[in-house]
This record gives C-alpha cells, sequence and structure tokens, in this order.
C-alpha cells in the first residue's frame, strides 16, 4: 500500500497523480489480475531508451499493487522491431514501445508521432501532443490501427551522425552513402544522399567497410556504445531530422477499451512519468560520453549553413508531395504546421535570447567573480 500511495504521488509531468489515487486504491480489491506482454523495439542494450518500459512496468505494478503486471520483451524476441505496431494492432500482444517514424512506410502521417525533419523539439512535441491539439488528432489517427497512443519518452534533439568524410557544401553530400531512412533519408535523398536502412549490428562492419560513408543513429551516449568514433571521425550535428523525437507506447484498442478506468490512469501516469524520466537521463549521459568521444578523436562539427537550408527546402517541398497525396498527412500537417509557426515566434523571443546569451558566456560566472 506504502509503494502505491508514494507512485502516486510522484507521478508527474502533469497527471493528477492524487484524483486518481482514491478510486484505484479504494476498488482495488475489485479490480481484476492482469499479465500483459509488451514488445519493444529497441534492445536491451541501449538501456536509456529500454529503461523507459522498465520503469512504466515497474510503476504500474506498484500502483496496483501486483494486480497488473506486464511482461517486457526486447526487440527480436517475440517480434522484430519493425513489426511492434503491427503486433499490437493484430493482438499479437497487449503493448508496444516504439518510434512512430519507423511506420511511414504504412502511412508519412505516422511521423508526427515521433518526429519530423525540422520539426518540434521536444518541448514543443510535449506541449502539442497535451496542450496543442496533437493528441487527439493523433488518437484519431491510431484508431484506425486498432492502437490507443501513449506518448512515453524523448531523447531530445539528437546528433547529425558519423561521417568519414568533411562536409562542407551541399555538392560533398552527392553519391554519400548513409545509414538514414523514413522520411529523413527521403529529404536526404533530395540533396543526392543515397539512403540506407539496416539494424544497429551491421552498422559498424558496413562503415568500417565503406559500404558506407556516414550514419545516423540516436546521439553521444548511445553512438559510443557502438563504435562509430572508430571508423567515422567527423560527428556532425544537429539531427536536424530528429529535434524532439518522441517514443509511445502502443495499446490495443479492444484491450485499451476493456481495462478498467483505473488501470488506464495508472498506466497513463507511468508513461507520463517514463517520458520525464528518458529525457533527463539522456541530458545527463550525453555530456560525459561526449566528452569522452572528442577525448578519443571524434571531430566535432556543425552541418554548415547551406546545407541546412537546402535540406529545409527539400523538407516542405516533401511535405507538400505528401499532403498532395495523404488526406491524413494533410489533415495532421496543416494543424501541426499553424502550431509549430506560433510556437517558433515564442521561443525566439524567449528562449533564444535567454539561451545564446548563457552559452556565449561558458565560464562568465568564473570571470566574473575574478
Amino acid at each position: 500500500m506504502t509503494e502505491r500511495r508514494s507512485f502516486l504521488r510522484h507521478a508527474g509531468a502533469g497527471l493528477a497523480a492524487s484524483a486518481l489515487a482514491a478510486p484505484a486504491l479504494a476498488q482495488s480489491a475489485s479490480l481484476p489480475t492482469l499479465r500483459w506482454k509488451l514488445a519493444s523495439s529497441f534492445p536491451k542494450s541501449l538501456d536509456t531508451l529500454f529503461h523507459a518500459v522498465e520503469c512504466v512496468a515497474r510503476d504500474v505494478k506498484a500502483a496496483t499493487g501486483g494486480k497488473f503486471e506486464i511482461q517486457l520483451f526486447a526487440a527480436g524476441e517475440l517480434v522484430p522491431s519493425a513489426a511492434v505496431l503491427d503486433a499490437v494492432k493484430d493482438g499479437t500482444v497487449e503493448l508496444g514501445h516504439s518510434a512512430s517514424y519507423y511506420y511511414v512506410g504504412k502511412d508519412p502521417t505516422f511521423a508526427f508521432d515521433c518526429a519530423v525533419p525540422f520539426g518540434l523539439n521536444s518541448r514543443q512535441q510535449s506541449a502539442w501532443m497535451w496542450a496543442g491539439g496533437g493528441m487527439p488528432l493523433l488518437r484519431e489517427f491510431f484508431r484506425g490501427y486498432n492502437v490507443y497512443n501513449i506518448p512515453c519518452g524523448n531523447t531530445g534533439v539528437q546528433m547529425g551522425g558519423w561521417f568519414r568524410k568533411e562536409i562542407k557544401t551541399v555538392q560533398d553530400m552527392k553519391g554519400l552513402k548513409m545509414r538514414i531512412a523514413g522520411i529523413a533519408g527521403q529529404v536526404m535523398g533530395k540533396l543526392g544522399v543515397v539512403g540506407q536502412q539496416m539494424g544497429p549490428a551491421d552498422i559498424y562492419p558496413a562503415l568500417e567497410k565503406g559500404t558506407i560513408d556516414a550514419v545516423e543513429w540516436v546521439g553521444p551516449y548511445d553512438d559510443e556504445k557502438l563504435g562509430f568514433n572508430r571508423v567515422a571521425k567527423y560527428y556532425y550535428y544537429p539531427g536536424f531530422w530528429e529535434a524532439g523525437p518522441q517514443l509511445s507506447i502502443y495499446v490495443n484498442l479492444k484491450k485499451w477499451s476493456e481495462l478498467p478506468r483505473e488501470y488506464q490512469a495508472i498506466l497513463e501516469a507511468a508513461c507520463a512519468n517514463a517520458h520525464v524520466q528518458m529525457q533527463a537521463d539522456y541530458d545527463v549521459k550525453n555530456v560525459v560520453a561526449l566528452r569522452r568521444l572528442v577525448a578519443a578523436g571524434a571531430q566535432l562539427r556543425e552541418f554548415p549553413r547551406e546545407v541546412m537550408i537546402a535540406a529545409q527546402k527539400a523538407t516542405f517541398e516533401l511535405y507538400d508531395e505528401f499532403s498532395a497525396k495523404h488526406a491524413t498527412f494533410r489533415k495532421v500537417y496543416t494543424q501541426w504546421r499553424r502550431f509549430r509557426d506560433e510556437q517558433n515566434l515564442w521561443f525566439r523571443v524567449a528562449e533564444r535570447a535567454y539561451d545564446g546569451f548563457i552559452y556565449s558566456q561558458a565560464g562568465g560566472a568564473q570571470q566574473t567573480k575574478r
């Protein structure tokens, strides 16, 4: 009982945990015992990504006194990484944890539940989902796939990837073979990049042999694990295709509708808690990992402005093409674009001014004291 109260008191991200605690605890004797399976798109070795579902399973179990348990399966243990959505849709598992842009081959609209090139940063993504109209739009879309989606994690802005050669102009991108896929791959394709998709186990040998010239993955902490810096020394930023990539829990829609409302509230609260925890973890781990990578010889490079401008132009041309072909994409994109433009007005006024000053004054406090 104490463990349940502790979780409900501390489960965060704006949910009224105290409001759901009373009915959950008062009626616990009449609530069913459930054992659900969750298939993840991520291996356990990517421990910050996989930790999100470990947090969810832990908190759901604690809040229900062990009556609702979630058994976790890493990528490939039950279904392949890219098959998680279908496994939930078809009822093979009750739950999944994935990055929705893995499924843009079905419909590019999926990307809005994760990240699109030149899209929202992590704060803006959360604002759009929870307060800006994104959640109802995307839940209507996911309903067509028999899925109820719940945000569950964000890595924060990612890096632009590892390159075997330096990139100085758009011309340097032409013919480059890069591990990148989805909408980002199509954008890069407009710049002449030959995009290729491959799993994490295949990337390092392909980069080492020269089968590919570049790879984008996540950021310093995860990239260091895969050793990319040993075969490609130029580390570019920013990952303009992943400014604030959100991960999601998928719930089979039929199972969600049958779930007691107390369990529904607890599951959503647990996901919100894990959502905040993931970015906090990355913001701590990436700092020390980046220092190690640079000390080991990684050469940090910012994408040239010419490349960024060309990529942005190609991106919004692609969105116009998608809008002409996909009614679902057009519906979400129209509202998302309006929200993005308004958010950028605010962030340009407040956030950029503050951040720009602080980052330009590294060590300034110590210098002032002296």
